[in-house]
Order: C-alpha cells, then structure tokens, then sequence
C-alpha cells in the first residue's frame, strides 16, 4: 500500500463530511492526539471527487496533496459517500487509498452497501470526544502507521 508522507512522515488525510461540528471535533481529535496528520476538508462528495481527481480548485497538488486516507461519511449533499465510492472503483490510481466510512448510521444495509462499494473499514461517529480520539489513533495505527511500516 502506497502511503504518501512528506519529509516528517506526516500522512495527508481528506475528511469529506458536510457537519462541520463533526469535522471540527475531527480535527480537533487529530490535535489532541498528537498526530501531525495534514488534514484537508470537503463539505461534499463531489468536491471529494474533484479534489481526487485534480479538479479546479484542487488541481495544484503541492496545494491539495493526494491523501494517504479518506474520511468519508455517506449522507452528504450533491453526492452522497456512497456515489463517491463508486467513483472510487473506477479510479485505478486511487486504489491503494483505505476508505474509512465515518457515519452517523448504523444500519446494515449502509454497512454492507459500503464494504461492498470498497470501504476499507466502517465505523459509527463516536458519540463523545474520548471515544473520538481512540477512533483517530486506531485510524492512524491501522491505515497510516502500520502502511508506513511496510505491514
């Protein structure tokens, strides 16, 4: 699995989630973790879509790096996380990328729907921020550190 760093070995994490509560507790998980993770956001799945994809505004990818991981969440405006996954299957060059659906639904239909859509791992929103920060660093040691390490 290709994981891209930069010169630190900080890996680039695009959250697609259009609660901005939810990205915020987020990114504040990510802080308060410890990990140096560059976080990039999109409210939607099609900005998701066109910031994989190089699409204006995310062409420049010394801007918009190509992310080691995607957070995304399915119930979202435009384009929902499931059409984003279908995309996805079609993207040769994005294969390699682990896909972790972030939901706040926890029926089996969904979870099914996105493991067959390609998701790497399906997990529900944590209800609190201690709960949170367990999920970002599982996140960090299952699909970042552990790809990094050549596992």
């Amino acid at each position: 699995m290709l994981v891209r760093t930069d010169m630190s070995g900080s890996s680039t994490v695009l959250i697609a989630d259009d609660d901005q509560n939810d990205v915020f507790f987020l990114r504040r998980a990510f802080q308060k973790s410890g990990l140096g993770h560059h976080l990039f956001e999109v409210q939607d799945g099609q900005q998701a879509v066109d910031y994989l994809s190089g699409a204006p505004p995310f062409q420049d990818r010394n801007k918009y790096p190509l992310p080691s991981l995607l957070l995304l969440d399915l119930k979202m405006p435009r384009m929902t996380g499931f059409e984003v996954l279908s995309w996805l299957q079609n993207q040769s060059s994005l294969k390699q990328m682990p896909v972790v659906v972030l939901s706040g639904s926890n029926q089996a239909r969904d979870v099914e729907q996105a493991r067959s859509l390609g998701a790497a791992e399906y997990q529900v929103k944590p209800a609190d921020f201690d709960a949170l920060m367990k999920f970002v660093r599982e996140v960090d040691a299952r699909w970042l550190q552990a790809a990094r390490n050549g596992a």
